[in-house]
């Protein structure tokens, strides 16, 4: 049997707390209304500034002036200054990828993983060769475990790219096989490779790696 509340009871109710209520839906609005007003008039002009601010630097960058790309030209910033003038904005944190590739570049491993950490992106590809570029810097810095971990990261991340994946994971097969020496760990990502990517030229030098390795598989 259903029951209904009587209009005394929802009177009563709406009596007792429409102030609370009233102040409550002040709030909200008031929030939603401030967080609009910031992204419209502030966040958004910000960034077009930066987006604009940026755009001579990464010229630089892609005709290999790293140099100028880094530290500028006296009229146009490099991505140092950069960084530090448009904090909390995207092309910010774009300049740090651009930044770190840079000194990895210059054979300055430390800033490079400096920068490449301070990054992250919602470009899964974007992201993936950051991880192998900070696969590189700890490799040439002799830190191989975390080297292993990053071409790991890189080949796992977005596995849908069946380009650029497979050359990562088997990267860091390769890499721990030849320069780990950890046969075991190899051997997995060999496979790995094999599973994910069967029709890629990595798998193709998987398999013929893990032979080398004494390991046959249903393939064989």
């Amino acid at each position: 049997m259903e029951t209904t509340q009587s209009p005394n009871a929802v009177t009563n109710f709406w009596n007792q707390y429409s102030k609370q209520l009233s102040l409550a839906a002040l709030v909200v609005i008031a929030v939603v209304g401030a967080w609009y007003a910031y992204q419209e008039f502030y966040q958004l002009p910000k960034e077009k500034k930066a987006t604009e601010a940026l755009f001579r630097a990464e010229e630089y960058y892609r005709k290999d002036s790293v140099a100028l790309a880094l530290n500028g030209d006296g009229q146009n910033l490099g991505f140092i200054k950069f960084i530090d003038k448009h904090k909390g904005t995207q092309a910010a944190n774009l300049a740090c990828f651009y930044a770190g590739s840079c000194y990895l570049k210059l054979g300055d491993n430390a800033k490079a993983i400096t920068y490449l950490e301070k990054f992250s992106s919602g470009s899964a590809l974007t992201q993936a060769r950051a991880y192998k570029l900070l696969g590189d810097a700890y490799a040439d810095s002799g830190n191989n475990k975390e080297a292993l971990a990053y071409y790991k990261k890189a080949g796992n991340h977005f596995e849908k790219d069946e380009i650029n994946s497979p050359e990562y994971l088997f990267m860091a097969a390769y890499f721990a096989d030849q320069i780990m020496k950890n046969n075991t760990e190899a051997i997995a990502l060999y496979e790995e490779v094999r599973s994910k990517y069967p029709r890629s030229q990595q798998s193709f030098d998987a398999e013929k790696n893990l032979a080398r390795l004494g390991v046959y598989s249903s393939k064989d």
